[in-house]
């Protein structure tokens, strides 16, 4: 998906957020929001949101010396989903649909994305989520190809949101292998995230190798590639990996909530619409 005009507002906020978290040092602040200043001119809308990002973050590693700005946020999400995670295995198991029941809930998971200027309460959310109507309901077509796969590969997007996905990669009844980004970035699940989640009792996980904040295939290892061009199904979560993903593999589906206006008019559907949307 390309970067559009509205994006870059959206990358100052970002690195401004980040810089904030990693230190108090208004001058690296600063700094911060001049270097995305300074690579706006080369920003070219054959670019992915998620290209841009990778590079704003590497600069908040570099001025701040914080790897992980977002830690205490993501620990404090993962603590906060594994506290309802009970109530969701059981919400599941008791449903007349317990595969469409957990894949709503695996979606609900994704209003934890700190790279919004957005505020959640995680608890109101998941029930609203749990509550509305798909957007794009691909469900069909997402039964069949888990019914015709040997494995799926299941790419993961926030910390928090990686303990949602425990309930549907447990109702999906085939070999799953979890993959995750290659370094902190934004409040993205990376390889101790997802341990931390629990992630590890029921998959196996593997970096993508990208740092970016999605997905992006030229920037992943070639394990990763391999496990995407030969897995039959494939669940990419979120909008970065949205982002980074859309038009490649009709085997990909998509399960998200459009945070976003620029996600959503992408998708033709509403701000916060739910979608499960097949790549083609």
């Amino acid at each position: 998906m390309d970067t559009t005009l509205d994006c870059i507002p959206c990358f100052m906020r970002q690195a401004l957020k980040a810089g904030r978290l990693a230190t108090e040092n208004e001058h690296i602040h600063k700094q911060l929001l001049d270097y995305v200043a300074s690579i706006v001119p080369d920003i070219s809308p054959g670019m992915t949101p998620p290209e841009i990002g990778d590079g704003i973050y590497r600069e908040v590693r570099r001025l701040t010396g914080v790897d992980d700005p977002f830690l205490e946020l993501k620990q404090d999400n993962i603590r906060e989903a594994l506290d309802m995670l009970p109530q969701l295995e059981d919400l599941a198991a008791r449903a007349a649909d317990p595969l469409q029941t957990a894949v709503r809930i695996a979606i609900a998971g994704n209003v934890i994305d700190h790279g919004l200027q957005r505020d959640f309460l995680l608890e109101n959310a998941v029930g609203e989520v749990l509550r509305q109507p798909f957007a794009v309901y691909d469900m069909d077509d997402f039964r069949s190809f888990l019914d015709n796969t040997s494995f799926v590969l299941y790419i993961g997007d926030n910390a928090g949101e990686s303990v949602f996905d425990r309930v549907l990669i447990s109702r999906l009844q085939k070999p799953v292998i979890y993959a995750v980004r290659d370094a902190p970035v934004i409040n993205d699940v990376t390889m101790d995230d997802a341990i931390a989640s629990g992630i590890d009792t029921m998959a196996s996980i593997v970096s993508s190798g990208s740092t970016a904040p999605g997905a992006v295939p030229d920037r992943c290892s070639r394990e990763f590639l391999e496990l995407f061009g030969s897995a039959g199904l494939v669940i990419s979560k979120g909008q970065g990996n949205y982002e980074a993903l859309s038009g490649f593999g009709s085997n990909v589906f998509f399960l998200l909530r459009a945070k976003c206006p620029v996600i959503a008019g992408h998708l033709g559907v509403k701000v916060d619409d739910i979608v499960v949307k097949r790549n083609i």
